[in-house]
């Protein structure tokens, strides 16, 4: 393999992750609102939205991942096996982003229908744009300190996306439509998607593909696929990934619920007053006055504010003690937090953000860890099988992170309909549906991270394995 310079640039790194914070504004909403989109938007009732769901995104997760993995493992061109899908990606991502996201008048049929059609093309866009992208990083660079390194300024521009989407999105959308969230929310995607579109093209135009399979290493993807079955940390990372993306999508969809059916609204007013004021007199109170949606923002942006402090940290720790080993710590720490949500009452306000705060320090470390033990995962299979199939590995990963995406958002609808939960109810939700949405950002969600947590006990690839992988490829390379 053809080795190049391993040292990147800041202004590679800032490129890279700008690939990121555009295909997290996608995702990112995926996992927020598209739950509340069908039903609440859309008008689909809770179990068609959950099936809609499930059904498309599973298809997605082991239908269009392999697919793509293995057709960009064979691209050949004079940009790279890479950059060239996220260059051709680009447009079409942005304009089908706006589109599952808009609400043209059909019949309750037809609704279903354009979801179906909309969805399944957004997620198989996605797929084409974002696991190539995802497999850059695998190739970018073989040195693991850069590579750490690239994972934390991707993930400072993920919590970024994070940030707008899950902080400012919903006063924006309530804003930009005049209180009409159909029309607020197809403005704001319209936006999103010009802005995404260009940040690809950055990523595209930025970034260098150092590490060039030999001309020699061939393999056929019945092979590539074998060793991939073989590969023990690769089948622990695909069940880490799966996991992690449960939970996530489980907790992210569920805090909107929680926010207007379960919070004390008085109490949460009460709250955020002072904060609001002070922002409002200082010319920066971007969240309204609405104490939902407001009260919404500053408990998401408390918590990202605090993983991109983690997020800073990450690399530090990984280098001295391994990703393995700091992974599985601070998730578990993180996992303490989301419990503790059980416990409050509608009135704690105050202990639900200093949660939200110390469960997004905590998980922050581990973010940028989870793709960079993933790219090195595709090393691990490179050093011990003699050839290199970058991106049917995070190809597997991409099906893990659908997979518990679908997982995740369908069972926010199908645990709040088996609760009694009522889209738009007049009357309010039952006292068994305000449970629900309770156990929805606490109990439930903790059970993957937990499950997650234990599986690193079995993951080899510890501090001492890492060095001694990158010491052999790059010699193994320069011969």
């Amino acid at each position: 393999m053809n080795i190049n310079s391993q040292k990147l640039s800041v202004k590679e790194k800032i490129g890279y992750s700008l690939g990121d914070l555009a295909a997290n504004l996608v995702f990112q909403t995926l996992m927020t609102y598209l739950a509340y989109f069908y039903t609440d938007i859309y008008g689909l009732d809770a179990n068609d939205a959950t099936a809609i769901m499930f059904i498309v995104g599973t298809v997605a997760a082991f239908g269009f991942n392999p697919i793509v993995g293995a057709i960009a493992d064979r691209t050949n061109s004079k940009w790279g096996k890479f950059r060239p899908w996220i260059l051709f990606t680009a447009i079409p991502l942005g304009v089908i982003s706006v589109l599952a996201f808009s609400t043209p008048d059909f019949t309750y049929q037809g609704k279903v229908i354009y979801a179906v059609i909309t969805y399944t093309l957004l997620l198989l866009l996605y797929a084409a744009s974002n696991l190539p992208y995802s497999a850059l990083s695998g190739v970018i660079t073989g040195d693991m300190k850069e590579r750490n390194s690239i994972s934390s300024y991707r993930f400072v521009a993920v919590m970024f996306a994070q940030f707008f989407v899950q902080v400012f999105m919903l006063p924006i959308i309530i804003s930009a439509g005049d209180g009409d969230k159909a029309v607020g929310i197809e403005i704001v995607m319209t936006w999103l998607a010009v802005i995404g579109t260009i940040m690809l093209l950055i990523t595209f135009f930025t970034t260098k593909e150092r590490i060039v399979p030999k001309p020699d290493q061939k393999s056929s993807v019945k092979e590539d696929l074998l060793d991939l079955v073989k590969n023990k940390p690769w089948v622990i990372m695909l069940l880490l990934t799966t996991l992690s993306f449960v939970t996530l999508a489980m907790k992210g969809g569920s805090y909107v619920y929680y926010f207007e059916n379960f919070v004390d609204k008085s109490t949460l007013t009460n709250f955020i007053s002072p904060i609001l004021d002070f922002l409002s007199n200082i010319g920066v109170n971007f969240f309204g006055n609405d104490p939902v949606s407001a009260g919404f923002g500053l408990f998401n942006a408390g918590g990202i504010i605090f993983m991109i402090i983690g997020i800073g940290l990450s690399k530090g720790l990984a280098d001295k003690y391994g990703k393995r080993n700091v992974f599985g710590v601070f998730l578990f720490i993180s996992t303490i937090f989301i419990v503790s949500f059980y416990f409050f009452s509608p009135e704690s306000v105050t202990l639900m953000f200093l949660a939200q705060v110390f469960h997004g320090f905590f998980y922050g470390i581990t973010i940028p860890l989870l793709w960079a033990m993933i790219a090195d995962v595709a090393d691990y299979s490179e050093w011990k099988n003699k050839r290199r199939a970058t991106a049917i590995i995070f190809s597997a990963m991409m099906v893990g992170l659908k997979l518990g995406l679908t997982i995740g958002s369908s069972l926010v609808a199908k645990i709040l309909g088996s609760y009694g939960y009522v889209p738009n109810s007049a009357n309010g939700q039952t006292e068994l549906a305000i449970q629900g949405t309770k156990m929805l950002v606490s109990i439930f969600p903790s059970i993957p991270f937990l499950i997650g947590v234990v599986l690193l006990f079995f993951y080899e690839i510890n501090k001492k394995m890492e060095t001694k992988i990158e010491a052999e490829l790059k010699e193994r390379r320069n011969n």
